[in-house]
């Protein structure tokens, strides 16, 4: 059951029209979606297909090459947009944790705080145990990333983008960096902000997760929408063959069908480098782009 199939908030996101060419691949090609107020979107969809390019020209760590992007009202780009102030409403969960090694967990969730809504250090500190508490680690303040597993970091990173009180959370495949055994506990965290009525876009390879907390999932392949929907349509009874295709890879990994994969994978980037696996340094702010 998703979280909510009635939602019928205000459009968070519209997205027109929108391109993205790395050199001569052309990733995104004119893909227009919305996510309304209090809405989970769940992106599905093979390695490759622009899922995570898609996600990350939202808040602009990737520029589009042309189409139009709002959040919240404001055309993200337009030149003249104040992207800084867009992003304070937006938070951005990444694969990787992108946590300050030398500094402790509360360190990591007041840091951003104090330094961009200029929070005192007490009001700082108070929103950060709020939200550790939420994701299960208020006795993790004072510990270290390098003492945490894996699945406590990604918590972690979850608790200080809800310190900045964000209207969108935006989910990079938060589970994909994770042994199995630390996946479900990140993924509980992420239902309970999706019951709390948190505005969620998340590209994943969660299936299960996608079925129960999302209220629509867009199936992306080959830079397309090739379908979307409820995700009992979507995932339960898919109506486009690539997307039946993929799902019976996915659902059922033990199927095999020699040299299809290959197949479809070069059929999708012929000549072309896999915008989805092409990873950018850091920037000076600790984000990353591409992939």
């Amino acid at each position: 059951m998703t979280a909510s199939s009635t939602r019928t908030g205000a459009a968070i996101v519209e997205v027109t029209d929108l391109h993205k060419s790395f050199g001569s691949n052309h990733v995104l090609q004119g893909l227009n979606a919305t996510i309304k107020q209090g809405e989970v979107v769940c992106v599905i969809g093979p390695s490759g297909s622009g899922k995570s390019t898609f996600l990350r020209c939202i808040n602009l760590l990737e520029e589009p090459t042309s189409g139009s992007i709002k959040v919240g009202g404001d055309e993200v780009t337009d030149p003249d947009c104040d992207i800084d102030a867009i992003r304070r409403n937006m938070g951005m969960v990444f694969q990787q944790f992108n946590l300050f090694p030398h500094l402790s967990v509360l360190g990591n969730c007041t840091m951003a705080q104090m330094t961009v809504l200029k929070r005192s250090k007490a009001e700082a500190e108070a929103k950060a145990r709020e939200n550790l508490e939420k994701v299960g680690l208020s006795e993790k303040a004072d510990a270290y990333p390098a003492q945490l597993s894996g699945g406590q970091q990604q918590r972690v990173a979850i608790a200080r983008a809800l310190s900045m009180d964000p209207k969108l959370m935006l989910f990079d495949e938060p589970t994909s960096a994770l042994d199995p055994e630390l996946v479900g506990d990140v993924l509980s965290v992420m239902r309970r902000l999706a019951n709390d009525g948190m505005t969620m876009f998340v590209v994943t390879h969660e299936m299960a997760f996608a079925r129960e907390v999302a209220d629509r999932v867009i199936f992306m392949d080959g830079g397309v929408i090739v379908e979307e929907g409820d995700p009992e349509q979507v995932i339960g009874d898919p109506q486009e063959e690539r997307t039946k295709t993929f799902l019976q890879r996915v659902l059922d990994p033990t199927h095999v069908d020699a040299g299809a994969e290959d197949a479809a994978y070069a059929k999708r980037h012929v000549g072309e480098v896999a915008a989805d696996n092409f990873v950018k340094p850091a920037d000076t702010h600790g984000h990353y782009s591409g992939g």
